[in-house]
């Protein structure tokens, strides 16, 4: 038994920068092979999910399966993914390049090469693609094909002579693009007389066939009936109905080696379907067991609380069903004295944080508070052990630690010439050391080392308004080092707040203590009795800020008559207002939270 090549199947990826134009490059693909009629074609077809469509952004790769008749005569069977271009979803990129041969690298025809653009086309490169280049929006007037060639020739390294010139918005040459698909791009291998050895791209939850997963068969076939085990957790389910996209869910009699499709079998534990697992026979099983993905590590932590204690539950279930169909995003059980019972999540960025805590607001109907993000922290204590910090409530006595590490990335940002000033300031701002300094045609390319706790927060979000949304991004971390770093809480009526408590470096706790104060007294509705606001690091109080008492007019009813009556009122109401201080509560409002961490902004 020896491996053929599937001459009429190609898979590819688009890959690209945010905005360069992947998923409507994906709709004319689409459009022109005649998948969907003109009535049952919208803009954006693969962002399926309101948030996506909202945003302007992919979120989650998707499928379709599209059939060419191309200028020799042959039909071919097209099975494209088209992939987020944000870097907190590069898991996503990861995972749909493992299941394909070759990639499409979409590059704008007037920005050229981006941060992101260079941290995609590595990752396919990575996995040994065919790189096939394709410069978009050549209809715009600051188009300039030719320098964007030499551009990526330079920066990246591969031939681009042949890069097909196309407009994915207007529709021009997209007969090239697939031309180039066809010709270009090697067709997969497979052995179809080998046991089923399929990988499982993706899965998530339906509400009507259970557990949908999405597959990439490498030998064998997998057919409708019949009973497949998971080998990584050694589950066995009997096959439902097994299928492709095209975009719309289409059943068939059997899928075979090289083809991307779906199968459904009656799950119902998302768990059960863990993303890069290897699918086999359960009668007649493969050998051995494909590498899968690399396990993700979370970057960014913070808790999330139900607003009403008894939605608990419900968040749990909700949780559970978004691990499923996000494995990039982690979660474990916490409790805090100000929010009572909630979880501690991983993320991959602070984009990935807002949306998942979206998307459990929408699709799960769940009313949430977050806690201020934060990064992991190294603590190495006196006694020669060393933990890992998620959540800074949780940092044992000050005199028990001996250092205390945090991580550092490695950030490649490139930005046009006019900007360059304030890019280089903001980095120096957040405690950034520069490492090179070059320029790639007209924009400068700048890469720093900086703490990951300065760029958590809304170093995006500036970066995108000092350039006035011209500058691209892209990190990894690098590694962990020493920093001089304390612990900040605050402390709202006396009582500190655990879910606004973060470590920060010595040098920067006044100012951001100052903020945070001045911050949370814009957004605290004033109360019955004054609110004093601190910021404090130990016993020290660094920083304050007093909400001013809501006053009734108690001397309204006294016309004239002796100043001693108005006196003795005021004096009770004093009075009371003290007593109310010591046992009032404070209603710290939901947007308080969230808008107190933008607070560099």
């Amino acid at each position: 038994m020896t491996a053929r090549t599937f001459d009429n199947i190609r898979n590819f990826s688009i890959v690209a920068h945010i905005d360069h134009g992947k998923s409507t490059l994906a709709d004319r693909l689409i459009q022109t092979t005649g998948a969907l009629s003109a009535r049952e074609m919208t803009e954006q077809v693969l962002d399926n999910m309101d948030i996506e469509r909202e945003r302007g952004i992919t979120i989650k790769a998707q499928t379709v399966r599209l059939e060419y008749k191309a200028q020799d005569g042959k039909t071919y069977i097209l099975n494209l993914m088209d992939t987020p271009g944000h870097v907190d979803f590069a898991y996503e990129v990861s995972r749909s390049l493992a299941a394909c041969e070759g990639s499409l690298l979409v590059v704008d025809a007037s920005q050229g090469v981006e941060a992101q653009t260079l941290a995609n086309v590595y990752q396919a490169i990575d996995a040994n693609h065919e790189i096939v280049p394709v410069l978009n929006k050549i209809d715009l007037p600051a188009a300039d094909p030719d320098r964007i060639k030499e551009q990526i020739e330079e920066v990246i390294g591969i031939d681009a002579s042949e890069a097909v010139p196309i407009s994915a918005k207007t529709g021009i040459n997209i007969e090239g693009v697939l031309e180039a698909i066809v010709k270009k791009l090697p067709p997969p291998k497979g052995d179809p007389d080998a046991p089923l050895k399929a990988l499982l791209v993706d899965s998530w939850y339906d509400a009507y066939l259970g557990v949908v997963v999405l597959v990439r068969i490498i030998d064998g076939s997998m057919k409708k009936g019949s009973t497949i085990k998971m080998m990584g957790t050694n589950a066995s389910y009997s096959l439902d109905r097994v299928g492709v996209f095209s975009p719309k869910m289409q059943e068939m009699a059997q899928l075979g080696p090289g083809e991307v499709g779906f199968f459904t079998a009656s799950i119902k534990e998302v768990a059960d379907t863990r993303v890069g697992d290897t699918i086999t026979d359960e009668r007649k099983p493969t050998a051995d067991a494909l590498p899968g993905f690399k396990p993700v590590q979370p970057v960014v932590f913070c808790g999330l609380f139900p607003v009403d204690a008894a939605e608990f539950e419900n968040l749990r279930v909700a949780m559970g069903k978004l691990r499923l169909n996000d494995a990039s995003f982690s979660y474990e059980m916490e409790t805090s004295a100000a929010l009572g019972f909630g979880f501690r999540c991983g993320f991959l960025g602070l984009l990935h944080l807002e949306i998942i805590q979206e998307r459990l607001e929408r699709e799960f109907n769940l009313d949430l508070i977050s806690t201020a993000p934060s990064v992991v922290y190294h603590l190495k204590l006196r006694d020669g052990s060393t933990i890992e910090l998620h959540n800074p409530a949780d940092m044992p006595d000050v005199m028990k630690i001996e250092t205390i590490e945090e991580p550092w990335i490695r950030a490649t940002i490139l930005t046009p010439d006019d900007y360059l000033g304030s890019v280089l300031k903001l980095c120096q701002e957040r405690r950034g050391i520069q490492i090179d300094l070059n320029y790639v045609g007209k924009r400068a390319m700048v890469v720093y080392d900086l703490p990951l706790n300065e760029v958590v927060f809304d170093f995006y979000d500036r970066l995108k308004s000092i350039s006035k949304g011209y500058a691209s991004f892209d990190y990894h971390i690098s590694d962990y080092r020493e920093g001089d770093l304390v612990k900040m809480s605050v402390l709202v009526n006396g009582e500190p707040v655990d879910a606004l408590s973060m470590l920060v470096h010595r040098d920067r706790a006044e100012g951001r203590g100052r903020a945070m104060c001045e911050k949370l007294k814009e957004l605290i509705p004033p109360h019955m009795f004054q609110i004093p606001v601190q910021a404090a690091i130990g016993g020290k109080i660094i920083a304050r800020e007093t909400i001013r008492a809501l006053r009734k007019d108690v001397t309204a009813k006294c016309y004239g008559g002796d100043a001693s009556r108005k006196r003795k009122l005021l004096d009770k109401q004093k009075e009371g207002k003290k007593r109310m201080r010591q046992f009032g509560k404070v209603d710290i409002p939901q947007e308080a939270f969230i808008a107190a961490l933008k607070m560099d902004s």
